[in-house]
């Protein structure tokens, strides 16, 4: 199952953006069985996996989850994500009955804005000693 030497699930996300960065974080203290693996966007892993899957690798405003093979991207990755995590975050799930076109509006609004509302840094995130092992690539 899966590409050889592949680390799934993992969540491919924009290194330098700080609610990006954030919401790694969030999900870390979330998920305590370390489900998930992370890597950026611009890493060469990530860089790889936006090839496999057909993305262009200069798009960066997006949440990825690649989980068993499959590609989730934006609210569907996010809902994805939520379903996971433990408390009461897997009750977002409930918002898949939302159409994506409608829930990837409010998504894209918030990608399109990110930058401005949240910042953004120099360079990717390097993660702490103690979170290094949930990092790809």
């Amino acid at each position: 199952m899966g590409t050889p030497g592949a680390v799934e699930p993992v969540i491919l996300f924009d290194g330098v953006c700080n609610l990006c960065n954030n919401s790694v974080l969030f999900i870390i203290q979330r998920d305590p069985k370390a489900k998930f693996r992370f890597a950026s966007l611009q890493s060469d892993f990530g860089k790889a996996q936006m090839l496999r899957f057909g993305l262009n690798h200069s798009e960066l405003d997006s949440v990825l989850l690649i989980k068993r093979d499959t590609l989730y991207q934006k609210s569907n990755a996010a809902l994805e994500i939520a379903r996971n995590l433990t408390g009461g975050w897997p009750l977002l799930y409930a918002f898949k009955i939302i159409p994506a076109f409608l829930r990837d509006w409010i998504y894209n609004w918030v990608a399109r804005n990110r930058y401005q509302w949240f910042g953004k840094k120099d360079a990717c995130m390097i993660p702490t000693p103690e979170l290094k092992s949930r990092f790809v690539g």
